[in-house]
């Protein structure tokens, strides 16, 4: 998964002057800002692959916020949105996070409370993007391991010595020296730990 160079922050409001505005205040932080005033253009052309954040006003013709956000929450887009309002309600608030908003803005905005809120969501979506991309290539190295491997892998989290997974596997100790080596080769681990650490991982995201 390639990020961009910086941060992309999607900025979607009809309002020219709402638009401008706060595309000049992200620029102030060293964010790109990709602008957009029709939200059906913005869901047919933004970069899902980007790493940013989604600034979304609530109220559009044609096309409202929450459709916008619902529908982006439809196709899996991971990015965080942030809400914003120029007629905020309770109501609209609790629907807004109930679809899926990170976080739900009152216009006019409070610039440094929009950018303290656009640089956490970025700091959450990147890791969230790590996280990933660790449980993706997790998963690619456990792919490699053959079905006997696997096997020693499991007697070794479980605290088995080798001679005892010998016994369990029947299979010669130094056949099991020659499994334990390949695993901590295809699993690039460096320690006992590390390779237990490894599988946890695995497990954890096969959970999740």
């Amino acid at each position: 998964m390639n990020a961009p160079l910086s941060p992309l922050i999607q900025l979607v409001d009809d309002d020219e002057g709402v638009r401008t505005s706060l595309a000049l205040l992200i620029g102030t932080v060293g964010l790109r800002v990709q602008a957009w005033a029709d939200p059906h253009e913005f869901l047919r052309g933004f970069d899902r692959e980007s790493v940013g954040a989604i600034v979304l006003d609530v109220r559009m013709p044609g096309l409202g916020g929450l459709a916008v956000l619902e529908q982006l929450v439809a196709e899996g887009v991971d990015q965080p949105v942030i809400m914003l309002t120029g007629h905020g309600t309770v109501d609209l608030c609790r629907r807004a996070f109930k679809s899926g908003a990170a976080e739900f803005l009152e216009k006019p905005v409070d610039d440094e409370a929009l950018l303290e809120v656009l640089q956490k969501s970025i700091r959450q979506h990147v890791r969230s993007r790590e996280r990933l991309r660790g449980d993706r290539e997790a998963r690619e190295r456990f792919a490699q391991l053959s079905e006997r491997e696997r096997e020693v892998l499991g007697l070794i989290v479980e605290g088995l010595a080798n001679k005892e997974i010998g016994r369990a596997l029947a299979l010669s100790p130094r056949t099991v020296e020659t499994h334990r080596a390949n695993l901590f080769g295809k699993l690039e681990a460096g320690s006992l730990a590390q390779l237990i650490r490894r599988y946890a991982a695995l497990v954890e995201g096969d959970d999740r």
